[in-house]
């Protein structure tokens, strides 16, 4: 549906731009296209399973009128079920780690969100976020849109993203580079590149501390330790990260992150978040390899205004 004739705000979701990113990969041997999620109406990627996993638990009967969703998030799948449920009838209630931005907290209360702030703890503590969520679904009889298990998360991009990318490119990619937060991107769109082309790699980009990369290496998880970039990476694989499609996993340092987020900015114009920044600069060394024949594609994920009171961003500002 076009623009011009949308209804419906979550109509606007979805079909974004895939750009080339000519000044960062000149010289590499095959060129970097990266698609504009930031560019979604809710501002990131996660605007798709918002719509996703509200349509699918619609269909199934599992949303009445003035239900509350509750959802543990990074903030960017939080914003994603405001806008939607706002337009449908739902209250939303998110549950974050306390060492996620204030500005996406203060989006959600914006947006009249319920934000429940819980410790920054490891998976398996009863105030993980995660576990907190779960047990305030339970409790309280609202729907849990558990975005790191419902396959309608990696259906959606299986089915939308992916086809989009094969529209955009003809067809022809050479790999696709992305990180992992719930699974979602990197497996539903992997798997259809893949069912398209098998000689497509998917690359996992991974922070350097993140435990994740180890485990597709080995299939064992890292030791996993601090980290800056927001909505990547972890200590344990959600169920929605399918290993099976994933070829290989490169590591990037938070500073390399920002620094090629800052490149982002100042040299594309693309107003992007950190783990944008990480996609980019892993997708960067997948393009300067011999044995990818085709496009490399990634995704930014989200934008700037996520991140305005963080150091990285305060830095970015400072020149």
């Amino acid at each position: 549906m076009s623009v011009a004739s949308a209804r419906r705000v979550s109509e606007l979701i979805g079909n974004t731009p895939l750009v080339r990113l000519e000044r960062l990969d000149a010289g590499a041997r095959q060129p970097v296209l990266a698609k504009c999620e930031h560019l979604n109406p809710g501002g990131s990627i996660k605007d798709r399973i918002a719509l996703a996993i509200i349509a699918d638990a619609e269909q199934r009967g599992l949303l009445a009128p003035g239900a509350t969703i509750v959802e543990a998030t990074a903030g960017n799948t939080g914003v994603g079920l405001a806008l939607v449920g706002a337009e449908r009838g739902y209250n939303v209630a998110c549950v974050m780690p306390n060492k996620m931005s204030v500005d996406k907290r203060r989006a959600l209360a914006a947006q009249g969100a319920q934000v429940i702030i819980t410790p920054d703890v490891s998976f398996g503590d009863p105030q993980h976020f995660q576990a907190v969520a779960a047990r305030l679904a339970d409790e309280r009889g609202w729907f849990l849109a558990d975005q790191f298990r419902n396959p309608a998360n990696v259906e959606v991009h299986a089915r939308e993203t992916a086809r989009e990318i094969l529209e955009q490119t003809g067809g022809r990619v050479g790999a696709f580079v992305v990180g992992a937060g719930t699974g979602g991107t990197i497996s539903g769109v992997g798997r259809a590149l893949k069912a398209h082309d098998a000689r497509v790699r998917v690359v996992l980009a991974d922070p350097a501390q993140s435990a994740l990369a180890a485990w597709v290496e080995h299939g064992e998880l890292g030791e996993a330790g601090s980290y800056k970039v927001e909505g990547i990476g972890g200590s344990v694989v959600p169920e929605n990260l399918h290993g099976d499609v994933i070829d290989e996993a490169l590591r990037v340092s938070d500073e390399d992150s920002f620094a090629t987020a800052a490149r982002l900015w100042r040299e594309q114009g693309l107003l992007v978040g950190g783990s944008a920044g990480t996609n980019v600069a892993a997708a960067l060394r997948v393009a300067a390899r011999d044995d990818i024949d085709g496009a490399v594609v990634t995704v930014l994920p989200d934008g700037w205004d996520r991140y305005r009171s963080t150091e990285w961003m305060q830095r970015l500002a400072d020149g």
